[in-house]
């Protein structure tokens, strides 16, 4: 018998071949990666940031098309990390997704900054005008608030009320309010949601900005309505009318004037560049965190509005969503083929635009000048979504029930409409109606961007509460489980509704 032509498994000659050394040297490098990785990890330590010039080679937070974003995402070496509000930005530094978060220098003061555990690294040198934006235009208006500044700046009001929002002064009293001289609200939208500047606070607006304008207000001789959009949306309401002033620190820059214009400047913000402090900060129990972030300035009354906002929203659009799917659904079934091509067209419309899009577009243009309010065109917008998908269940279920029983029907002395009343329809409802319940989950789930409109829903309330407190979590899960209850409710509901009904004909 000849020689074997391999060496046994697990010998010396067996871990001697070529291949097998390849493999060791595989497994040996694979097991030293997580090692790699910890000791470059560990010689990443960047050096402590004390100007801009130690910039490049970080990563910054920053809001959105804000200011900064704007300056510092083209200096180079720098990274941007972006997010939404500046509750998001102070979370992404706490998580470390940035090295060094660049916003207004007002915005942490040091109590605030201790209780966050973060610390100003340095404040920027430049300073920025701040003024409030209005439609391109609009000239009467602008020059009516500049000579109201004016008179502010010129009697020292204006210091005193910057004082006591920034440097926490003595309190300006408000001037009493006049006659009503236009009943016309004075419409303004505050593209931010923090302190000092503007926050919600027992069931008002306030801050330095809502300050300022209220006594604007009554110098108009107007009654003043305030909503909150991010500022992407705020500008959009501004260029099309859907309000007279936006505040919220707004920076005056050459670009935004060619789309809007602003007032006089009326405070200067510097930059502030905030990071995470090595001094462990104490943390507070669930009942503490629950207390202040549903309880304390009666917080708990934004989460109670915007959940009625919700279920308002939700049912209306149901209800009109489901009549205008049934007239898409017999459209879809016409023996008419114009009909049906008009049928198709507006399902293949309403599933291509996304539901945001179709609200933006029915808000700022389609009723950008009428005087429908936010919640009745929100309404609208979701109606003429849901009327596409609730209309195509109904007609996949009632194509579904086999032409037997119209037949059936006929045949025993039924008219087509009893006929579908008594023999189609509830074999359709029966089939379809998990996939109608799905659709109406959906939508319910879907309202959640209608803060988009300045509307004040749940999750707008979450938003709100987030920016004032800058704890996430709390009002994430206060939010996370009324969307779990809502749903199963509409989910119990149509059972329910179902059920009765089978009960009844059986």
């Amino acid at each position: 018998m000849g020689e074997k032509k391999f060496a046994k498994k697990g010998s010396l000659k067996y871990f001697c071949r070529p291949n097998a050394i390849l493999k060791v040297k595989k497994i040996v490098f694979l097991a030293l990666i997580p090692l790699i990785m910890l000791s470059c990890a560990s010689n990443k330590k960047k050096a402590p940031l004390s100007s801009e010039a130690d910039l490049p080679g970080h990563t910054f937070i920053t809001v959105t098309g804000c200011y900064y974003d704007i300056k510092y995402s083209q200096m180079e070496g720098l990274k941007a990390f972006r997010v939404n509000t500046e509750a998001d930005a102070l979370q992404a530094l706490k998580k470390g997704l940035g090295d060094v978060l660049i916003i207004d220098d007002i915005l942490f003061p040091v109590e605030e900054q201790q209780r966050l555990g973060i610390k100003m690294a340095f404040t920027g040198e430049d300073y920025f005008s701040c003024a409030y934006a209005t439609r391109k235009g609009n000239v009467a208006l602008r020059d009516s608030f500049n000579s109201f500044l004016s008179e502010l700046r010129s009697d020292g009001t204006l210091g005193k009320i910057t004082d006591y929002w920034i440097n926490g002064g003595p309190e300006v009293p408000m001037p009493p309010m006049g006659e009503i001289k236009d009943p016309t609200p004075f419409r303004v939208v505050l593209a931010m949601k923090s302190a000092p500047m503007s926050f919600y606070r027992d069931g008002e607006w306030t801050g330095m900005d809502p300050d300022i304008l209220k006594r604007f207000a009554r110098y108009l001789g107007r009654p003043i309505v305030f909503s909150n959009m991010e500022i992407s949306s705020a500008i959009m309401g501004i260029q099309m009318g859907q309000a007279d002033f936006m505040g919220g620190c707004i920076f005056v820059t050459e670009e935004r004037k060619k789309n809007m214009d602003f007032t006089d400047p009326y405070f200067n913000a510097h930059t502030g560049f905030f990071v995470n402090d090595d001094v462990s900060v104490k943390s507070q129990g669930l009942w503490e965190n629950i207390q202040g972030s549903l309880f304390v300035e009666g917080r708990w009354k934004l989460i109670a509005d915007g959940l009625w906002a919700t279920i308002l929203i939700t049912i209306l659009s149901i209800l009109l969503g489901s009549i205008l799917g049934v007239g898409y659904c017999l459209m879809a079934m016409s023996g008419n083929k114009t009909v049906r091509g008009i049928a198709g067209v507006y399902h293949y419309l309403m599933q291509g635009i996304p539901m945001l899009v179709l609200l933006l577009i029915m808000f700022y243009v389609v009723f950008g000048s009428s005087s429908l309010n936010a919640i009745a065109v929100a309404v609208i917008a979701f109606a003429l979504n849901f009327a596409s998908s609730s209309g195509g269940i109904f007609q996949h279920s009632v194509m579904g029930v086999p032409k037997g029983q119209w037949e059936a029907g006929l045949a025993l002395g039924f008219t087509p409409f009893q006929t579908f009343r008594h023999f189609i329809f509830p074999q359709a409802v029966k089939d379809g109606i998990h996939a109608y319940t799905g659709q109406c989950v959906a939508l319910m789930q879907a309202t959640s961007i209608v803060g988009y409109v300045a509307i004040q829903d749940i999750t707008r309330a979450s938003d709100i509460i987030r920016s004032r407190t800058f704890d996430a979590f709390i009002p994430l899960l206060v939010v996370t489980v009324l969307y779990f209850l809502l749903a199963w409710c509409i989910r119990k509901t149509l059972t329910l509704i179902t059920a009765k009904k089978n009960d009844h004909r059986s």
